[in-house]
């Protein structure tokens, strides 16, 4: 992870200070006892705040020198912020195991959590991830849980699933609830319907969820059209109102927010820059939450593959990233807590790109990307809604 080594020798420091960059990256300090804990942290300027650590300490001071416990200096240079978190983050999950948690402050990403398990299906709001490959369906990130729970309410607004949290055991004598007065619920409490009735409403939500409500869209086009054409134009504006009433819902909808054991993408970063100038950027993979990279992808190609298309070179390059292994779900809710943050900043530097349903990257788009993010212009924000980190 880090790339360059240096002894540190205080009767030497102007030569070791002078052969790191001032540039963004992330360090670490090892004494002579390589089994006594490193210092690690990140930095917008190597050199500056190794000169402040391990300089010549000044009188009357209080501020941190560790001039004469340092021996070793190990650092990686660092083109974003974000890919200064991301490689804090595994430095510190490898070196403090029990700690880097706290050190990190994680905040961890909201998620619709389906019950899929349950008897009766329901839904909730959760920052706990389970199992990926179980039956319960996670859906996320989302910025805040305000956020999450009014997307998921307004969701089942517009159908008949239970939205009670009790195990239920069905009773015709039970009173129900003020949903199932409403006719919002199908009442499995007390055989308000067939358990094939609930089972085909929960499909629905499930599909609703799965297709960031476009199997909605779809299904209440074709009604308006039926109504329609059979004449029945005051039905036909009915279901043309609850169109009306899901648009906002959709629109709003975070391009990110998806099925996280499906969730794919690619985050273009600017890359380290040499001698003050950029011939890169740095791509890092989403896969099932999970952030893998980075990977270099050269602007300027060499001259064998100028006869290359910009996209070809970019799916070459992706293809040349090592197979994702296997991780538990405390690491993916880490990942998703490091996406989280970046994504929903008001200002973030870089962009992302969702795959789509057969995990295919949009490949035009990232091109034009990679040339915004290379030349350091703004993002063309399309449908997606920033909003502010909670």
């Amino acid at each position: 992870m880090l790339t360059e080594r240096l002894e540190f020798l205080p009767e030497h420091d102007r030569e070791v200070f002078a052969a790191v960059p001032a540039a963004a990256g992330v360090f670490l300090l090892r004494g002579e006892d390589a089994a006594a804990e490193p210092y690690v942290t990140k930095t917008a300027n190597l050199r500056r705040r190794l000169e402040r650590l391990l300089g010549a300490p000044e009188e009357r001071t209080r501020r941190l020198n560790l001039r004469e416990r340092v021996r070793w200096i190990e650092y990686a240079r660092t083109g974003s912020d974000f890919e200064s978190g991301f490689l804090l983050y595994r430095l510190l999950r490898e070196h403090f195991p029990k700690t880097y948690a706290e050190r990190l402050r994680f905040r961890f990403a909201p998620l619709v959590k389906f019950h899929l398990e349950n008897e009766y299906p329901r839904a909730s709001v959760t920052t706990r991830l389970g199992r990926l490959q179980g039956a319960t369906l996670y859906y996320g990130p989302f910025s805040g849980r305000t956020a999450a729970e009014k997307f998921l309410n307004d969701s089942l607004d517009f159908f008949k699933m239970r939205r009670c949290v009790e195990d239920l055991h069905p009773d015709p004598a039970f009173p129900g609830c003020i949903y199932s007065e409403m006719k919002m619920c199908l009442a499995p409490c007390f055989k308000g319907c067939t358990d094939e009735e609930y089972r085909v409403e929960v499909g629905r939500v499930r599909w609703f969820l799965d297709s960031r409500g476009q199997s909605l869209v779809r299904e209440l086009a074709a009604e308006r059209e039926g109504a329609a054409q059979n004449l029945a134009f005051e039905e036909a504006a009915s279901v043309h109102a609850r169109i009306e009433k899901l648009k906002p819902l959709l629109s709003q909808l975070p391009e990110i927010v998806g099925r996280i054991d499906r969730l794919a993408g690619l985050i273009v970063q600017p890359a380290s820059t040499v001698n003050g100038e950029a011939n890169s950027v740095a791509l890092f993979r989403v896969q099932q939450g999970r952030i893998e990279g980075p990977q270099n992808f050269l602007i300027q190609p060499p001259e064998h593959t100028k006869s290359q298309s910009m996209e070809s070179r970019v799916e070459a390059c992706l293809a040349l990233a090592s197979p994702a292994e296997p991780v538990s779900a405390m690491e993916t809710m880490e990942h998703l807590a490091i996406l989280k943050r970046w994504y929903y900043r008001s200002s973030r530097l870089g962009e992302i790109f969702v795959a789509d349903e057969k995990g295919q990257l949009p490949m035009r788009r990232v091109v034009r990307g990679i040339g915004r993010v290379w030349r350091g212009e703004k993002e063309e924000l399309g449908g997606a809604q920033i909003g502010p980190s909670s």
